[in-house]
């Protein structure tokens, strides 16, 4: 099967790495030549086009910062479209939007699957990162092969778009638990806590989160770098409350968050690690949140290795 990427930024270039890590036929396309350049020197194919990568390629990945970019990606493809081609979403994107392209990528003859992935940019890079995947069963079974090379633990979620709406939850749960650490940190430091110690006592209690074991340590390193940016979180929340908003259900801590966020973006830029929505504590307190021993990026040290399917609970 030859594997069209399109998308090689934080977090697609990662998992078109493990594609070409793993000896996948790959071909690839980004606006950023240089990224291009980079993945063929190491023998992927460049793409040229979106129109070009969907005629020559079984299955073209999208893996882009907004539903635009996206939209305008698959406008590129579908006329090239046709049976026995696979459109697989991999943004974090509006599952109305998925929803919407993907039934054209399917009245073309194609099949199509939003997959977004979780867990961090540190497990995209090792291949051991999560991936939701909405789409048929018959689709899942075709592109489960891929996915099990771009990720460790693979969970089929149903119809086309379900992926996205799991996706836009996660995201809005670790926001919160990004803000929650920041003020957490910050008392602490304020109380005269060692944060070494504030930061093992989290962990290893109720308190403790997959943000807090990863996001943490980058607030104390002070690096905050977790190749995410504000304006990224602002997405991926705004996407939550329209979610939210579609069901009827009334939020009381999202539009919070998205305040927390919008007035982060105003101070330091969208273009900010998202971690760095402590300064807004430090800065408020005089505070500096920061303590030796902890590391200024995060790394995956679980060994790569073939993913799997996960089954929900029956």
């Amino acid at each position: 099967m030859k594997i069209g990427f399109i998308g090689l930024g934080n977090v697609g270039g990662k998992l078109a790495g493990s594609l070409l890590r793993n000896g996948m036929d790959l071909v690839v396309h980004d606006l950023d030549e240089g990224r291009v350049a980079a993945f063929t020197a190491h023998g992927a194919a460049a793409g040229g086009d979106p129109a070009q990568m969907m005629r020559a390629c079984d299955a073209v990945i999208t893996c882009l910062p907004s539903p635009e970019a996206s939209a305008a990606a698959l406008a590129a493809m579908l006329p090239e479209v046709g049976p026995g081609k696979i459109w697989m979403e991999m943004s974090t994107t509006d599952a109305e939007e998925v929803k919407r392209l993907g039934q054209q990528v399917i009245a073309a003859g194609g099949a199509s699957v939003d997959c977004p992935v979780s867990g961090g940019c540190h497990r995209a890079d090792t291949g051991n990162i999560s991936i939701f995947a909405g789409c048929d069963r018959a689709t899942f079974e075709r592109v489960l092969p891929l996915l099990t090379v771009m990720g460790r633990r693979v969970l089929h979620t149903g119809a086309l778009g379900s992926a996205s709406v799991l996706k836009v939850l996660t995201n809005y749960l670790a926001t919160a638990n990004l803000v929650a650490c920041a003020e957490a940190l910050t008392v602490a430091k304020g109380a005269g806590m060692d944060l070494a110690t504030a930061f093992e006592a989290i962990r290893i209690s109720s308190g403790n989160s997959f943000v807090h074991e990863t996001e943490s340590q980058v607030i104390l390193n002070g690096s905050r770098d977790i190749s995410f940016t504000m304006d990224l979180v602002a997405k991926d929340i705004g996407l939550f409350q329209r979610t939210a908003e579609g069901a009827g259900v009334p939020l009381e801590l999202n539009p919070l968050l998205i305040g927390i966020l919008e007035d982060g973006i105003a101070r330091y830029g969208p273009r900010e690690f998202s971690p760095n929505i402590i300064r807004r504590l430090e800065e408020a307190t005089g505070l500096d949140v920061t303590a030796p021993g902890f590391p200024a990026e995060m790394t995956d040290d679980e060994p790569e290795a073939p993913g799997g399917e996960v089954h929900p609970r029956t």
